[in-house]
């Protein structure tokens, strides 16, 4: 069972787009999207409210989030989050198999 969790980081005057920029270009999210049991790890954009931006962040269990949360990347992680002032809301999922009815509402 797959663990997402969405992680809003929300700024000002640019900051989460810039915390997002210093992860990718320090090669922190490299580092993460090859550990072990990351499925993903991708940041997004709002058009609703452009001092904001996603990280959907995907683990193959919890126990590859528990060893991830043990790295000392993340206090790498930590540190851009106070160097930007950024607050943060998650929301964490499991998947689930998609129900037969909503492939009707899925274009392949």
């Amino acid at each position: 069972m797959a663990i997402t969790v969405n992680l809003r980081y929300t700024g000002m005057d640019g900051n989460a787009r810039k915390f997002a920029e210093e992860m990718i270009s320090s090669g922190t999210v490299d580092a993460i999207r090859a550990e072990e049991g990351n499925l993903r790890y991708e940041y997004y954009q709002s058009l609703d409210d452009p001092e904001t931006i996603l990280l959907i962040d995907s683990w193959a269990s919890q126990e590859a989030i528990d060893a991830h949360h043990a790295t000392p990347m993340m206090a790498t992680v930590a540190a851009l989050r106070e160097k930007y002032d950024l607050h943060m809301t998650v929301e964490r999922y499991t998947s689930a198999d998609m129900p037969e009815t909503d492939n009707q509402f899925i274009r392949q």
